[in-house]
């Protein structure tokens, strides 16, 4: 059974909506959730995630927000924190690690941190018993791929395209694929650009797909109620968790 993993921002628009909105997706189907942590520069992610973390800081989204939803969610689903570095750094990667052990959080999704600049912290993250989650793009070569998958735990994270999140944009991911699965026989999901016209595609020879801008688009969608807004958010991880498996 392939899996889905989402994404959803953590505290937008409130706590309490996050918790309601983690219980649906669990019901719908979701494997695995990652809390994205809002942060003022995201690089990463396109305008879809980009408005949503500029809410939630304009809501007052703190650190507790985070780790108040962890709390009460990380023990009914498997959950990783993504976020940028600079939170990380500033608090401390080692307050991070412990509050993630404290809560029962998987690992960490650091998109700007390169392979290299992760290195010192994995043994910081072994002594947790936490995973830092490998990033690889379709523009790497084998060499950089046996190096970055090498000691990859949790799952590694394919990105689909070169680019931001969101897009639609598309490659050809055989080859990255197979050069993966050569080097390593940890869990690989393709994330960028999932919505319930490419998820099929996207989650060929791979064990699941992450999708978030679909799902936070409907965030900032204000025509709809919260209740509303959980309900299509639930039905279309259902649906992308079908087609994945079909």
């Amino acid at each position: 059974m392939k899996q889905l993993v989402a994404y959803i921002t953590a505290g937008f628009p409130d706590k309490n909506f996050s918790l309601d909105l983690v219980s649906a997706l669990k019901e719908a189907g979701v494997d695995k959730l990652e809390l994205g942590i809002p942060f003022s520069d995201p690089v990463a992610d396109g305008p879809i995630i980009e408005v949503a973390n500029l809410h939630a800081l304009q809501n007052g989204f703190k650190m507790q927000t985070l780790f108040d939803i962890s709390s009460v969610v990380a023990p009914t689903i498997e959950t990783y924190w993504m976020g940028y570095f600079n939170p990380f750094y500033h608090k401390g990667v080692e307050t991070f690690a412990q509050k993630a052990t404290e809560f029962g959080v998987k690992g960490f999704i650091i998109p700007d941190l390169p392979h290299e600049e992760a290195l010192p912290y994995l043994p910081l993250m072994e002594q947790y018993a936490l995973s830092m989650v490998s990033f690889v793009a379709p523009t790497d070569s084998k060499e950089r791929i046996a190096k970055v998958v090498k000691d990859a735990k949790g799952f590694i994270y394919l990105v689909a395209y070169a680019g931001i999140t969101g897009a639609h944009a598309s490659e050809d991911l055989t080859k990255t694929i197979q050069a993966i699965k050569e080097q390593s026989g940890t869990p690989l999901f393709v994330g960028f650009g999932v919505n319930e016209k490419t998820a099929k595609e996207r989650a060929r020879g791979v064990n699941g797909v992450i999708v978030g801008s679909a799902f936070v688009e409907v965030l900032l969608n204000e025509n709809l109620s919260a209740a509303q807004k959980i309900d299509t958010i639930a039905q279309r991880a259902k649906i992308i968790k079908e087609k994945i498996n079909a």
